[in-house]
């Protein structure tokens, strides 16, 4: 639950710890904007500001699942420009993520992780309890293969945001994002499944 400006203050401080970290980050948008209605913090703008900070690692920085509006006409400069590996949900389309995992996981290397998965990387088909649904997007099963994918990485923390369980009626958002949850939670290091 949250929206995505909660993940800025938890980079922070995995930051100070950790130092910069490398990010797999699933989401509809690359929350890289510069400002909405005049603030410089909001949903749309976490990774931006923690590029300005020094907190990601941004060779090794992913975003996955990639589509949708925004408010710039070329919504994955910015994230280019700094590095980051962006995975437009076209790429995803009627495939595995397996393969992708292989080389994310190379990119990653033994250096921390953090992941963030915003729950309208998915599908809103499957998740539609989300403020800002986009079609076309991955589906569960992709999910749980992004996830698992991650297993034995250094992950030093994770997160699952916008997830608006009054915005679907049948439930299964909140039941999707408790799995992807507890998914994370296995592929935790030290962790036995």
């Amino acid at each position: 639950g949250g929206d995505h400006t909660i993940t800025y203050p938890i980079l922070q401080a995995v930051a100070e710890k950790h130092g910069p970290v490398g990010l797999v980050h699933v989401d509809a948008h690359t929350d890289t904007g510069d400002a909405a209605l005049g603030e410089k913090i909001y949903h749309g703008s976490p990774f931006r500001r923690c590029v300005e900070e020094g907190l990601l690692d941004c060779v090794r920085v992913v975003q996955i699942g990639i589509r949708g509006s925004s408010y710039d006409p070329n919504p994955y400069e910015y994230s280019r420009d700094q590095g980051f590996r962006v995975v437009p949900a076209e790429d995803c389309w009627g495939k595995s993520l397996r393969p992708l995992m292989g080389e994310v996981r190379e990119q990653m290397g033994h250096k921390p992780v953090y992941i963030s998965f915003d729950i309208d990387g998915l599908d809103p088909a499957y998740a539609p309890g989300t403020g800002t649904p986009e079609v076309a997007g991955l589906t569960p099963a992709q999910a749980l293969e992004i996830i698992r994918g991650c297993r034995g990485l250094n992950i030093v923390g994770c997160d699952l945001v916008e997830v608006a369980p009054m915005f679907d009626t049948s439930g299964n958002t909140a039941l999707l994002g408790a799995n992807l949850l507890f998914e994370m939670l296995c592929v935790l290091p030290g962790v036995k499944t």
